[in-house]
C-alpha cells in the first residue's frame, strides 16, 4: 500500500502544516528548541503512529478472536543517542489490556502488538530519498 502526504512550513517557527488525503496535521518543536510548542514534536508524532498502530492492531484481533478485551492503552517513551554513529533509538511500550483475559491471551496480544505495521516499518530496511523540485 502507498501513502502520500504532503508538508508545508512558512516563516512562522517551527509549526508544520502535513496534509494526509483527508485530514491536516500540525507539527511544532517545544519553545526550547524555538518553537511556539502549538502542536506535537515530530517525534511526538512518530511515537504516537506508532502507539495508535499497535492499539488499533491489538483491537482487530481481539475482535476478530471474539476475546472479552475491554480496552488497551499504551505509554511510550523514545531515547535517541544522536552522538552515536550510526544514531541509536530506544523506544519502549507498556500496554495494559482490561478486561477478562486470560494469561494465554494476554501474551498472544503483546505478541500481536509487536507485529503492528508501523512497528514492521520502523524495525525493517527502509529507504529515503530526497529530491528537489523546481
Amino acid at each position: 500500500m502507498a501513502y502520500t502526504i504532503t508538508g508545508t512550513i512558512g516563516r512562522d517557527h517551527y509549526r508544520a502544516a502535513i496534509q494526509t488525503a483527508r485530514h491536516t496535521l500540525y507539527a511544532d518543536e517545544p519553545e526550547r528548541n524555538g518553537g511556539a510548542d502549538t502542536a506535537p514534536s515530530p517525534s511526538e508524532i512518530l511515537l504516537s503512529a506508532l502507539a495508535a498502530c499497535k492499539l488499533i492492531t491489538v483491537r482487530m484481533y481481539a475482535d476478530r478472536k471474539e476475546w472479552p478485551l475491554e480496552s488497551v492503552s499504551a505509554e511510550l517513551d523514545m531515547e535517541v543517542d544522536r552522538a552515536a554513529r550510526p544514531v541509536q533509538t530506544k523506544i519502549r511500550c507498556r500496554l495494559r489490556f482490561a478486561g477478562v483475559l486470560n494469561e494465554e491471551q494476554r501474551q498472544r496480544l503483546l505478541e500481536v502488538a509487536d507485529k503492528c505495521p508501523t512497528q514492521r516499518v520502523l524495525t525493517g530496511e527502509v529507504e529515503i530519498s530526497s529530491a528537489l523540485e523546481i
